[in-house]
């Protein structure tokens, strides 16, 4: 019999909040890291792939993909990054999804951007957990500007895989153009091939921003639903009763936000969504439009309602988006960009956990 002291000990070692495992800090010759996503393997080592740059810390700076692997969990990270073999842009390569298709494959997304006429999603899957790739596939046969967040390629039900972009369209005098329509990349083959999805998400009337940075997320009745980061004080629902291919028109929700993006997913322990975001339902005046404070809520009813948000980070300086989330029994993976300020926001990667248990409390 174990003696209760020591049960006692054990026990106060767990952490019941959220607890910092891995910065990834700018260093020489690396002005910025940024935004990842996970994957666990058949062996439970967790895979974590980053946008690693070099050139700068510009979203069209050089940058290339790297990774780290936990062999506890998450609790602890390898010291050294190893390269990802993926397309290189003439810019840069960036912003991973990772997902585990249900054939067993890992398939490893991200965006190849060669300049402001050009940035589109590739994909590469792995049958033997990412020791090798196979040579990458394009996902958007339109030539564009396409804006993937992390973490945002999903699976569905039927096995139909949804890749959610902001369509930047060009506009006349303007190498970008800030107003964004959101539309799916949708592929009913594993990746293999691909197609647009028969309509697109006009932006609201009001605002410059449109409709950015788009996360989907498929519902218990089958539906899916998509939020859009705006510039109007809130983050933007829509849904989909065809996978993906035609949606309702954009609404505002009542979860505040500057314009910055929001991460849904489901909790698998519990079957709720979880939402992480920069939570502005009752924010100091002096901090509207920054990306600061970090927050996480709980909905047991598909995205109607959400619970009382529970605070990550809330430095007044602080600049926290990008969040990927992965679950690994009982408890979160969160990895998201940090900084300070809007000069440095992003140049940071940070890594915690939590334990789902907290989510409720």
């Amino acid at each position: 019999m174990i003696p209760l002291c020591l049960l006692l000990a054990a026990t106060a070692l767990v952490p019941t909040e959220p607890t910092t495992r891995l910065v990834l800090a700018p260093s020489g010759g690396n002005p910025r890291n940024s935004e990842g996503d996970f994957v666990t393997f058949d062996d439970g080592r967790i895979l974590f792939v980053y946008t690693h740059f070099t050139g700068g810390g510009a979203d069209h700076a050089t940058a290339h993909l790297a990774s780290r692997v936990s062999a506890d969990g998450g609790l602890t990270w390898s010291g050294r990054d190893e390269p990802v073999p993926a397309v290189q842009g003439k810019q840069n390569t960036m912003s991973v999804s990772l997902l585990r298709l249900k054939s067993g494959k890992v398939a490893l997304f991200y965006l190849v951007k060669h300049g402001w006429d050009d940035c589109r999603a590739y994909v590469q899957t792995s049958v033997d957990e990412a020791t090798t790739w196979d040579p990458a596939r394009l996902c958007m046969p339109d030539k564009g500007y396409f804006v993937v967040n992390n973490d945002r390629v999903i699976q569905l039900a039927s096995g139909r895989i949804v890749i959610p972009a902001a369509w930047h369209t060009p506009v006349e005098g303007k190498p970008f153009n800030p107003r964004a329509t959101a539309v799916c990349f949708l592929s009913d083959d594993e990746g293999k091939t691909w197609r647009r999805g028969r309509s697109m998400v006009a932006p609201p009337e009001k605002g410059n921003s449109g409709l950015q940075e788009p996360l989907v997320v498929e519902l218990k009745d089958g539906r899916l639903m998509m939020f859009s980061r705006t510039d109007l004080g809130s983050q933007y629902r829509c849904h989909s009763a065809d996978g993906g291919e035609t949606w309702s028109a954009a609404e505002p929700t009542d979860i505040h936000s500057p314009l910055s993006p929001a991460s849904i997913e489901r909790i698998p322990s519990t079957g709720d969504l979880l939402l992480v975001w920069n939570d502005h339902s009752n924010i100091d005046p002096s901090l509207r439009g920054r990306r600061t404070p970090l927050a996480a809520a709980v909905s047991s009813d598909e995205g109607k309602t959400w619970s009382k948000p529970k605070v990550i980070e809330s430095d007044p300086d602080g600049w926290f988006c990008y969040t990927a989330i992965h679950f690994n029994g009982d408890n979160v993976l969160l990895a998201y960009c940090a900084g300070k300020g809007r000069a440095d926001g992003l140049n940071t990667t940070r890594i915690i956990s939590a334990p789902v248990s907290w989510l409720y409390e």
